[in-house]
């Protein structure tokens, strides 16, 4: 899913998008004690608490604590049992059946019923209900994009068994699909309160470990122990984000107890004669940030001004001056640890001449049009990283490039509606599968192929991955989608995360997760 670019107000930028509380939470030896404390960390606003519309990282890390699936992820990001206690799969691989654990309830007390299930696909599937992300995550189902086109009345590969059964049917085989029911769009949400009123979201009655207590825009986010839980009851009574402030001085005045660390503070937080160095914990990120290309305005309509507007920059300056080596650089797609990560994947490595030679060659060979890059706005400020790519581009190219700032709202729905020349973004793993990078990111009749990117051959390639059931062949169709993919350039890959946190030695149970994984309850105050 989209993370934002930014997380600081300052020019200084921290190493990837992911906001400071995505993070996992292991559970510890200590027992099941509860705990009458509370853990406060740094956190930004959601854009909505609405599953079905859930397009960002920073939504997600609300959602996935106070709903709930029929799976989740574990700590090792494998797929497990969440509100199911258990499930079967048909011997063709289209049938998923579901069994409810009993006494499961919503967090007002109402017991969840496999109909509340078909009932919250069903939702996502409405024209009415306007989910610009259901399509991608719950597709494959059958019958859904029928309804989603208002071609049908309900979901008919979705079916009520029993009170505590539920089957789905899929079109195909795919073995990425039990993953993609760990994403929000599939939790089950209460139909007499999403019925309420248009903002039901800001009170919602969802299942998960943890339920909203306050929510004062744009000050701070209360999420209270949900009692009632079917798993292990949180040992925290509450979660606090604040949403202002200056996180790195709130981390030493005592106001928070976790934080992330950009840029302007690493290098003193890796010195190891600093205290705060005791505090420091690292850990991965399946997530890449880079520069989308609207394949279908000028002049990214031509594949040779996107290659070398590719070879324009030198990434790994950027990464060792601005990002003082906090992150990787991306000569592809896949980040390191997700599946069909190729390290030999042939990148568009920085080369100015061959730039330059490129453009000759192009379309635009007579001069190339003004350019827009559209970034996360913050206010007045600039990212020094969005300073340093225009640059490179002025200066290697001889191009007029102006930095546009946009809002985080504004800038997903622009993306949406291809209405960015070209634009800086990020994406964090929904799910542990290479299809939800190259999939969702790159096939022509996705929602969320931003940069309008069409190549017959890989539409074709990644339909086969789709239903390869064959691991080691599916890897290797992801593999050769990725190569071609990259030559084409509709991106400019920058740089693969890593993750750097600030830590309180009386929290207990935390470890940094690679992307967006309920598990806060398992997080204590010692």
């Amino acid at each position: 899913m989209d993370c934002r670019p930014r997380v600081s107000r300052s020019n200084a930028r921290i190493a990837i998008a992911l906001v400071a509380m995505v993070f996992l939470l292991v559970a510890s030896s200590c027992g099941g004690l509860l705990s009458s404390d509370g853990l406060t960390i740094y956190g930004a606003s959601p854009s909505t608490l609405d599953p079905a519309h859930c397009m960002d990282a920073t939504s997600a890390s609300y959602i996935v604590e106070i709903f709930s699936g029929l799976v989740t992820l574990d700590n090792e990001l494998n797929v497990v049992e969440d509100l199911a206690e258990s499930y079967e799969i048909s011997p063709d691989g289209r049938i998923y059946t579901f069994h409810i654990r009993e006494g499961v309830a919503f967090h007002n007390g109402r017991e969840v019923k496999a109909s509340d299930f078909k009932y919250s696909i069903e939702r996502a599937a409405d024209p009415q209900t306007r989910s610009q992300i259901a399509e991608a995550y719950l597709g494959d189902i059958v019958g859904f994009k029928g309804k989603l086109r208002g071609e049908a009345d309900e979901v008919g590969g979705v079916r009520v068994v029993d009170e505590q059964t539920i089957e789905i049917t899929i079109d195909a085989a795919k073995a990425y699909f039990l993953a993609k029911l760990t994403h929000p769009s599939a939790y089950v949400v209460d139909r007499e309160n999403v019925e309420s009123g248009g903002d039901w979201w800001k009170h919602p009655n969802g299942t998960g470990p943890f339920k909203l207590g306050e929510w004062r825009q744009g000050q701070q986010i209360i999420l209270e122990r949900n009692e009632q839980f079917y798993g292990s009851i949180a040992r925290l009574d509450r979660v606090t984000f604040l949403l202002r402030g200056d996180p790195m001085m709130m981390y030493e005045n005592g106001d928070i107890d976790i934080t992330q660390v950009g840029t302007a503070n690493i290098e003193r937080v890796l010195d190891p004669s600093n205290p705060l160095n005791d505090d420091l914990v690292i850990g991965p990120e399946l997530s890449v940030t880079y520069v989308g290309f609207n394949t279908a305005v000028p002049p990214f309509d031509d594949d040779k001004v996107r290659q070398a507007f590719c070879h324009a920059v030198d990434k790994d300056k950027i990464i060792q001056v601005l990002l003082k080596n906090t992150v990787s650089p991306a000569s592809g797609i896949l980040p390191p640890g997700m599946p069909a990560y190729n390290e030999e994947v042939e990148g568009l490595s920085y080369d100015v001449a061959r730039a330059q030679q490129l453009i000759a060659e192009s379309s635009y060979y007579d001069g190339l049009p003004p350019i827009v890059l559209s970034v996360q706005s913050f206010g007045a400020d600039v990212s020094s990283i969005d300073t340093a790519i225009a640059w490179m581009w002025r200066e290697n190219l001889g191009v007029e490039v102006v930095i546009e700032g946009v809002e985080w709202d504004t800038l997903l729905d622009d993306l949406r509606a291809g209405e960015l020349q070209v634009f800086e973004i990020g994406w964090v793993a929904d799910y542990p599968d290479a299809e939800n990078f190259l999939d969702l990111l790159f096939h022509s009749e996705s929602g969320e192929n931003y940069t309008a990117y069409s190549n017959p051959e890989v539409d074709e390639l990644l339909e086969m991955a789709r239903v390869e059931g064959d691991i080691d062949s599916r890897l290797a169709l992801y593999q050769e989608i990725e190569q071609t993919i990259v030559t084409d350039a509709p991106w400019l890959p920058l740089w693969f995360g890593q993750n750097y946190y600030l830590v309180k030695p009386e929290v207990k149970g935390f470890i940094p997760s690679p992307m967006v994984i309920p598990m806060y309850e398992d997080v204590w105050i010692d």
